[in-house]
């Protein structure tokens, strides 16, 4: 995603996406990937030696792309050894499950898919995170990020801030359209739309470019 936009259900304790980091929603079947290289960064499943720079960069990305549309009284709540902590619980509990960018063993990104968590959800699979840090934007780091995790074995949805053309025009390109449902994140005023991908039937299946089939 462009912009750190990302369908992880939060908690205003915890800072962002502090459910899914807890393991409270499994972020369990995104992409078990072999380390891959694009450009000047490497992709690769979240390992020990990641957390905290994956800590870092997660509350980065929201304050670099949610000044304005998320109350900076809770940007500036963020712990970044709050965050480490929680994601090494999913690192532990979910191994291969988020995958990062990481240049010159700095995390500049990254993204995890899974089962959907919603009651009645209305795809098997969610996308429910994807995130760039803003010196980033442009790079094709996203699409790498997107290509590692993003399945063709399955319909998708993603919640997306409302206020994020960006994000939601990235996801426009890999398939994705606004289905109509609409919700207040869990701990800002701001209104989020979710957004489905349906993959392609056996009967007329081209893969998208890039995307592994999972089995």
């Amino acid at each position: 995603m462009v912009r750190g936009a990302s369908g992880e259900r939060r908690s205003a304790r915890s800072g962002p996406s502090a459910a899914a980091a807890e393991g409270e929603n499994a972020i369990a079947g995104a992409a078990n990937s072999p380390k891959r290289s694009g450009g000047k960064w490497s992709i690769a499943p979240l390992g020990a030696e990641h957390t905290h720079g994956l800590a870092a960069c997660h509350v980065a990305c929201w304050r670099e792309a949610y000044q304005g549309l998320v109350p900076q009284h809770v940007l500036d709540a963020f712990d970044v050894d709050q965050r480490a902590a929680a994601w090494e619980r999913i690192r532990i509990k979910y191994p291969g499950h988020v995958v990062v960018a990481v240049v010159d063993d700095a995390v500049v990104g990254f993204a995890a898919s899974g089962p959907a968590r919603e009651q009645n959800p209305p795809t098997p699979l969610e996308l429910t995170a994807m995130y760039v840090r803003a010196a980033y934007y442009g790079t094709g780091l996203a699409d790498d990020l997107m290509r590692t995790v993003l399945s063709d074995e399955g319909d998708t949805s993603l919640w997306v801030f409302e206020e994020n053309p960006r994000a939601q025009a990235f996801y426009k390109r890999y398939g994705f359209e606004l289905d109509g449902e609409r919700r207040v994140e869990a701990f800002t005023p701001a209104l989020q739309v979710r957004m489905v991908r349906r993959a392609p039937r056996d009967e007329d299946r081209r893969p998208t470019p890039g995307i592994t089939r999972r089995r």
